[in-house]
């Protein structure tokens, strides 16, 4: 081991207590979105940062850019650090969470560690990965090593409702324009590419009546069941279709919300269906988009005093490899081999992030984080969501290796 990652893990095993107690903080206060009052936590994690003498760009986004993603506030947070002339290098963590939900053996908002994990809402996707790269950053500029390069710190707060007003605004204002970016993840694989995602709603119209003369209604209600058996069926066909991309499967679709109904003893003349389809890489969103619209207007034509109106809520295009992408993936999984001393592979996920939007800027861009062995493990978006603090350690030692060895590569 070199005389700067000796110089590393030393500073971070260290100041391990110390970014724990971080963690704990990040965890303790509430940053739920929906409903999406996040600057309180942003400003929060700014006097943090501020703390560990680093300089914090306080960013307030717009408050109409911020309601129409359906927020209440979102404020942005950059770091950067200039080791010296070089290419930038952008470490992105989200500090929104999904509302706990119920089924919790522990407090949502407790930190409470038990066995050496971590349990709270963000503990693993990813307030830990705002402390694995802060740390990671103080413990290169402790090193000693020669950089050459920047690490920008990009701390956003809206990856669960798309990323427009977090990595979206910075990006489309030019606020920053790094040359590599790592978004959060876990510890043992690094993550090159992930599915898309269309979220359509289709709000339907009919006719109400007295339930005692139902003919001389149109009923919403059973529209939206023919239409539901139809978009089943379509997703019984996405089995046959299958990603090249090792973590990756079969496209998906999913009604994930079905709304309706006036009262028991009333034909229906609304009804709204929203539904997820998730996009494989080789899939075309635009494409995927006009086969839905397809099979809903081929319903539709089949009913009569029936109305379908389609409104897209998200479509995120899959985040896909590059050469650049892939090289720097290497030297994460090269440094994460070292350290967790297993094969640490290159791999695809069916979810979908704010890796997409660094990506479809044309930055090379890869996913490596704190975390365990899967998103199931950590209990991401579930009840007792935890991240054991070895694994903590270890990703932070990793991203600061894997950091020193980019920015000498690039000052050789």
């Amino acid at each position: 081991m070199s005389n700067a990652k000796q110089n590393i893990a030393r500073w971070i095993d260290s100041h391990f207590p110390a970014q724990v107690g971080m963690l704990k903080k990040l965890v303790q206060m509430p940053s739920d979105n929906p409903p999406g009052d996040c600057t309180p936590h942003a400003l929060m994690t700014a006097q943090l940062l501020q703390d560990l003498d680093l300089q914090v760009e306080i960013l307030p986004v717009p408050d109409e850019i911020v309601q129409a993603a359906g927020m209440r506030s979102a404020t942005n947070l950059i770091v950067r650090h200039c080791f010296g002339p070089g290419p930038v290098v952008a470490l992105n963590a989200h500090g929104d969470v999904v509302p706990p939900g119920g089924g919790w053996s522990k407090d949502p908002y407790g930190a409470e560690i038990e066995d050496g994990w971590l349990y709270g809402r963000g503990a693993a996707v990813s307030k830990s990965d705002i402390t694995t790269y802060t740390s990671a950053l103080l413990a290169l500029k402790h090193s000693g090593a020669t950089l050459n390069g920047t690490i920008e710190l990009h701390i956003t707060y809206d990856e669960e409702t798309g990323g427009h007003t977090g990595p979206g605004w910075l990006l489309d204002n030019g606020i920053t324009k790094p040359d590599y970016v790592v978004c959060a993840a876990l510890s043992y694989f690094v993550v090159t590419a992930h599915n898309g995602c269309l979220h359509l709603e289709i709000a339907i119209e009919g006719k109400s009546a007295h339930a005692a003369f139902p003919g001389s209604g149109c009923d919403a209600i059973e529209a939206g069941n023919r239409l539901m058996t139809a978009l089943y069926q379509y997703r019984d066909s996405l089995a046959a279709q299958h990603s090249a991309v090792d973590g990756i499967d079969s496209p998906t679709l999913v009604i994930g919300l079905v709304q309706g109904g006036i009262n028991t003893n009333v034909v229906s003349d609304n009804m709204v269906i929203r539904l997820d389809r998730r996009i494989i890489p080789e899939e075309n969103p635009e494409a995927v988009e006009r086969e839905l619209m397809a099979i809903i207007a081929g319903v539709q034509q089949q009913l009569t005093g029936i109305s379908f109106n389609l409104r897209q809520i998200l479509l995120a295009r899959p985040f896909t490899p590059s050469a650049q992408s892939l090289a720097l993936a290497k030297i994460f999984s090269d440094e994460a081999e070292q350290v967790l001393q297993q094969p640490i592979p290159l791999v695809g996920l069916p979810l979908y992030t704010d890796a997409r939007l660094y990506s479809a800027a044309g930055i090379p861009t890869i996913m490596y984080g704190a975390g365990p062995r899967s998103f199931l493990e950590a209990n991401g978006h579930r009840a007792d969501e935890r991240v054991h603090l070895d694994d903590l350690r270890h990703a932070t030692q990793i991203v600061a290796n894997s950091l020193l060895t980019l920015l000498q590569e690039k000052s050789a």
